[in-house]
């Protein structure tokens, strides 16, 4: 954790250029990243169950879920990334057909984004999303007592948040809610995003980064996880995963780091629209236990 803590104090331009992940791919690249995110989750509809669930009376915001059957089935639940603010669950689903095959559900949620919405309010919808699924998910044709969580980037955090302690009584859940999860290029120490350009829209003091870094806030009650990430990363989101995968083997629990060859930031996550890729195996494994 003191390693990504002490990259604050970086040169400006250090931290910007390996947390710049836009800046690692070309325009082209980028934009065939966020069509194909778009135009896959559209394919899955027809694996839709319920749309537009509201999760969060307070913020209104929705959940979809996928692949729901008669009986209870464990729930992947997606959480977009976007640096907070941009994306959203109809960018989210790809997915949905993958697990499908394999007896699992999958719930993607939307967020308020920033700057409209602070990090401590995405952080606390986010949660709020989990704890619905808890109390509600048996109406859903979700089992409960098998929530698995992950998310890419910016949600690669908030699956971190969600693993986080500290929160659990507030929303009425139990401290092992969460049976497994995979953070895929997350941010696990805010402390180097608050001296990045990204400080534009996200606003975090020094108490906010020590309360919603997910590095600072390990659980007591832990559970196993994936740690991915791309081997065409910008160095940060690398030192991120790398770390976090340790601080959360010293923890005792257990975790699984894995590079996935010849992808980006961003087409890295496209693997678990397929079956036979490296990560969507390890998520499968993940989730049957």
């Amino acid at each position: 954790m003191s390693l990504l803590a002490d990259e604050a104090n970086w040169p400006r331009d250090v931290i910007d250029r390996d947390y710049g992940a836009r800046g690692s791919v070309t325009a082209e690249v980028f934009e065939a990243a966020m069509r194909d995110y778009r135009s896959r989750s559209e394919e899955m509809r027809g694996h839709a169950t319920h749309l537009d669930v509201v999760y969060d009376a307070e913020s209104g915001q929705t959940i979809d879920i996928y692949g729901a059957a008669a009986e209870p089935r464990p729930v992947f639940v997606f959480i977009h990334g976007g640096y907070w603010r941009m994306l959203s669950k109809h960018d989210s689903a790809f997915m949905a057909g993958m697990l499908a095959k394999q007896g699992v559900v999958t719930a993607v949620m939307d967020y308020r984004l920033a700057p409209e919405a602070s990090l401590d309010e995405i952080v606390r919808e986010v949660r709020a999303a989990v704890a619905h699924l808890w109390k509600n998910g048996r109406s859903f044709g979700i089992d409960p007592e098998r929530i698995f969580v992950g998310g890419s980037s910016a949600g690669g955090h908030l699956t971190g948040a969600v693993l986080a302690g500290g929160w659990h009584a507030d929303e009425g859940v139990p401290e092992n809610v969460i049976k497994g999860a995979m953070p895929i290029s997350g941010l696990f120490h805010l402390a180097p995003i608050a001296k990045s350009f990204v400080q534009d829209w996200i606003k975090l003091d020094d108490a906010a980064v020590e309360r919603l870094s997910p590095a600072a806030n390990i659980p007591a009650v832990g559970c196993p996880i994936v740690v991915a990430y791309a081997d065409g990363e910008p160095g940060g989101f690398k030192r991120q995963s790398t770390c976090y995968d340790l601080i959360w083997r010293e923890a005792g629990f257990a975790s699984e780091l894995i590079e996935v060859p010849g992808r980006n930031h961003f087409d890295v996550l496209l693997d678990l629209a397929s079956e036979d890729t490296v990560l969507s195996k390890a998520l499968v494994k993940l989730i049957k236990g």
